[in-house]
């Protein structure tokens, strides 16, 4: 069964306050229920991963990328392909290598004999969730490609914008451990990431359940969506009007404030940044049935948020530095106690 959300403020009936209040509860119902209902779905294939599950959604609802970063073989590329069917979304993979060049993944105009003018040959970044594994392994003029796309939701080919139809959702993939041969991604590619994620290993009553799912055969073969694409642009309309209290601002303004000014980072987060700790926090709050903001929002995505976008003194140049530094810049920040509702 797809689950299908009625547009806010939408009801049947008179005009009366109840009927609206009726409205307004099944409204939060559905929302809920469509939330459990991906998860749920996901959990078929993804054994033991609901937190990163609900990440990579909020990203998705936040209008953002993700970059997952882990060994072989944790289910990076399982995931994302879950998560598209799920949600009835078209998926495309591109395997990134260092001949790559970015017309393999934008497309380009070939010239057809018959019509005499050339048309454009679409490339994999024409889809809904494109998985771009092991992204790291492309030189980064490969790399640049992807920029156009993940920031303005379009690309550029022979001078000619083409607009990427929505939801448009990146998931790229890097292993930790093979380095030889790769080119780290800069700073300013980081950035474009909404949120850094590491899958991390199974523990072992996870790992039991992984084998009694996979022992009939491929769950993912015959997953059905349970969300179709107009709610799932509904969820994220539901996202982006969360209510943000002036305090809780204030509070993700500290956060961000403090990055710059500790001694452990030469660069700490810049405004963009900022927005993207905003959108993620109210997209985790839509997930958890909340239409306001309250810090443990921007709590629980900080570190997805904010790690890989710090540059930290010479020597401490390393992800999981980076966590433990945001994790303790959440701990000496205070955070406000009031009743954030509007």
């Amino acid at each position: 069964m797809i689950l299908a959300l009625r547009p806010a403020g939408e009801y049947t009936g008179d005009n009366s306050t109840g009927k609206r209040e009726q409205s307004a509860k099944q409204e939060d119902e559905t929302v809920k229920d469509a939330i459990k209902a991906i998860l749920e779905n996901t959990e078929k294939v993804i054994i033991g991963k609901e937190r990163v599950t609900k990440l990579m959604l909020t990203a998705m609802l936040a209008d953002g990328h993700v970059l997952l970063e882990d060994v072989p073989g944790t289910g990076k590329t399982r995931l994302a392909r879950a998560l598209a069917a799920s949600l009835g979304l078209a998926f495309g993979r591109v395997q990134f290598t260092p001949d790559m060049l970015p017309s393999d993944i934008t497309g380009l105009h070939v010239y057809n004999r018959q019509s005499n003018e050339f048309e454009l040959k679409k490339g994999p970044v024409f889809t809904n969730v494109l998985l771009a594994d092991e992204i790291n392994r492309a030189t980064p003029r490969t790399q640049a490609g992807l920029l156009e796309c993940m920031e303005e939701g379009q690309v550029t080919i022979d001078g000619k914008t083409s607009r990427l139809e929505p939801p448009f959702f990146v998931v790229a993939t890097e292993n930790p451990v093979e380095t030889a041969g790769t080119f780290p991604l800069p700073e300013a590619q980081l950035d474009r990431f909404l949120m850094k994620v590491e899958m991390g290993m199974p523990g072992r009553e996870e790992e039991l359940r992984i084998l009694d799912t996979y022992r009939a055969g491929d769950p993912l073969q015959g997953l059905q969506p349970v969300l179709d694409r107009d709610a799932l642009m509904k969820l994220k309309e539901e996202a982006a009007g969360v209510y943000v209290h002036p305090v809780v601002a204030g509070y993700m303004v500290d956060l961000v404030q403090a990055t710059r000014s500790s001694r452990k980072t030469v660069m700490g987060i810049s405004p963009r940044g900022t927005l993207a700790l905003q959108r993620s926090a109210k997209a985790w709050a839509c997930i958890h049935d909340r239409t306001w903001l309250i810090p443990d929002d921007v709590k629980a995505v900080a570190p997805a948020v904010l790690a890989h976008r710090l540059v930290l003194s010479y020597g401490q140049n390393r992800y999981e530095e980076a966590v433990r530094v945001t994790e303790e810049i959440l701990d000496s920040v205070p955070a406000p106690t009031e009743n954030f509702e509007k």
